[in-house]
């Protein structure tokens, strides 16, 4: 893989993003906005299946409402992420938490895909004022944690 990382590394997009100032950092700060606009939607949506606000707001209004933000957000940091790799792609690589960051970001789109396809086709009986069943509860806890464990993978490609 080292030599497929360097190869990325030395592309004109991995110099031009490592050699360019202020590009890395704007990557950076639009990575960071793009987490943001896909977290925190995606946590708020969670905290409604897991039962805040289940006798004011319907499931339905809830994801028609945060749910394009969330993908819109991941659509953000999915691009920057791939050019900042890119243009570290050796070091980033190689990270301890490299592996811990893939295997969460699968995790993340293996539930949301199970949630989707599976308990949330039938959310017209679950929608508002009755009990989130347990299958949906799960996905939104799986959800929060994976998120969070994301980010700090994140973080920790720096360090690691």
């Amino acid at each position: 893989m080292d030599d497929f990382f360097s190869w990325l590394e030395r592309s004109s997009l991995g110099e031009a993003v490592r050699t360019t100032p202020m590009v890395y950092s704007s990557l950076e700060s639009v990575h960071i906005l793009g987490i943001a606009l896909l977290v925190g939607p995606a946590l708020a949506f969670d905290l409604r299946l897991l039962g805040v606000g289940r006798q004011l707001l319907p499931v339905t209004a809830a994801a028609r409402h945060l749910l394009p933000l969330s993908r819109f957000g991941l659509a953000l940091a999915v691009m920057t992420g791939v050019v900042m790799f890119v243009s570290g792609a050796v070091a980033v690589g190689n990270s301890g938490a490299a592996p811990w960051k893939l295997g969460l970001l699968i995790v993340a789109g293996v539930n949301v895909a199970a949630f989707h396809w599976g308990v949330y086709r039938g959310v017209a009986a679950w929608d508002i004022d009755v009990p989130t069943p347990a299958r949906a509860r799960m996905a939104a806890v799986v959800s929060t944690l994976v998120w969070c464990g994301v980010i700090a993978a994140g973080r920790l490609l720096a360090y690691t």
